[in-house]
């Protein structure tokens, strides 16, 4: 039941603000964990860190204080450490960003991926299938769903109906546009003579020439599906998502493309709010969790809160012959301010009462009580003091009473 009350206050004191706080953060975190999908190396690395981060919350809960601290220095030097790790992902994600946001310039029908009619995917394998018998070097680039106009340099527009004449035209080794690539869209052609990004994976291109790089590099960064017409060997390959293949012939070549179009322009594609809940759901669930966590570690704990303690009255050494018949009350409550995350190693034996009773005389005294009576770590505010004095009975000892009476 504790446990539940302590759920439902946390849940009251996000708000409104805390909720778009967290919406923005998930979105962020589900973008590039989407991006660290297509490389398993920066996928583990990216585990171990939310392992260690599980770690540090956990021994933050049991208030081991060691732990704590070693951690909060790893975190500290992983921050930057991250950005070296996650140089080629990051640089990703932010070319995403760019590239969506110069998609919403675009018209609507132009964002999307459109399907390949069949006649026009039996075409291009045969195309292609042709050229690599004839050792006639070709790449072709078909954009899948993400935009890819910001990976490419140079090229002419050409904006035709895909066809084999044309493509043959476009690849004929007199041809200007014959060393570029060529970008389909939809069923059309739309650039001819294009520039891609090489491919730095050599491990991946044994053998192979610019073409193959280029169809690598820009496969590593899109879900653009690039088809290599190899004029040295006569084969086809085809670079997706990092990885390269050979392809056998025109068949292989067709029942690839039909694949590719089922994945990022499904005949049957699903409803929105359906899209919007299977697809990458895993990586859905992790961005609010992980959002949830950073948000409670972070806003949170840096949020400004008060607590009031109960503090005893304490007092230093009296005249000789002097004593405390009397002090009301024998505690007063203290309410201190400061960022959440301030109180959790604090405890209230921290805080101390002292009153200087150096020249005070016997009788009945009313004390004021000031901060300067105060004593308490550094990083917290005084916010009150209640009650701001205290009443004291200050009487001669008896020892001493008796002795003036004799």
């Amino acid at each position: 039941m504790k446990r539940l009350e302590q759920f439902s206050r946390l849940f009251s004191e996000i708000g409104l603000a805390g909720v778009a706080d967290i919406a923005i953060v998930a979105l962020v975190i589900y973008v590039f964990l989407v991006a660290l999908k297509r490389t398993r190396r920066s996928g583990l690395i990216l585990a171990g860190i939310l392992s260690v981060g599980v770690l540090y919350l956990v021994a933050l809960r049991l208030d081991l204080l060691l732990t704590v601290t070693l951690l909060h220095g790893f975190f500290t030097v992983i921050l930057v450490a991250l950005v070296v790790i996650f140089q080629e992902d990051l640089r990703y994600f932010f070319e995403r960003v760019g590239l969506w946001w110069v998609e919403r310039r675009l018209p609507h029908y132009k964002r999307r991926a459109g399907r390949l009619p069949h006649r026009e995917v039996e075409i291009l394998s045969r195309t292609l299938g042709d050229l690599a018998r004839e050792k006639i070097g070709a790449l072709v680039v078909l954009r899948g769903a993400e935009a890819i106009s910001g990976h490419l340099e140079g090229g002419e527009p050409v904006d035709g109906r895909l066809s084999e004449p044309l493509l043959k035209s476009i690849f004929d080794p007199h041809s200007l546009g014959h060393d570029g690539a060529v970008t389909i869209a939809n069923d059309r052609i739309v650039k001819l003579g294009c520039h891609l990004p090489l491919s730095k994976n050599l491990d991946k291109l044994p053998r192979s020439g610019t073409r193959h790089a280029a169809a690598l590099g820009l496969s590593e960064r899109s879900d653009a599906l690039c088809l290599v017409v190899s004029e040295e060997h006569g084969s086809i390959s085809a670079a997706r998502r990092g990885n390269i293949h050979g392809v056998t012939g025109a068949a292989e070549l067709a029942a690839l493309l039909e694949a590719f179009y089922d994945e990022v322009a499904p005949i049957s594609p699903t409803r929105p709010w359906e899209d919007l809940i299977r697809k990458n759901s895993r990586e859905k669930v992790m961005a609010v969790i992980l959002s949830v966590a950073l948000w409670v570690v972070v806003a949170h704990r840096s949020q400004e809160v008060r607590q009031t303690f109960t503090v005893p009255v304490q007092y230093g050494l009296l005249e000789p012959g002097l004593r405390v018949a009397r002090i009301e009350p024998a505690a007063v409550r203290v309410t201190l301010s400061a960022p959440r995350k301030e109180f959790t190693f604090f405890l209230p034996q921290d805080i101390r009462l002292f009153l200087n009773l150096a020249d005070t005389r016997p009788g009945i005294r009313t004390i004021p009580i000031t901060s300067s009576d105060l004593s308490y770590p550094s990083g917290f505010d005084l916010h009150d003091i209640e009650p701001r004095q205290v009443l004291l009975d200050i009487e001669k000892r008896p020892s001493e009473e008796s002795s003036t009476t004799k």
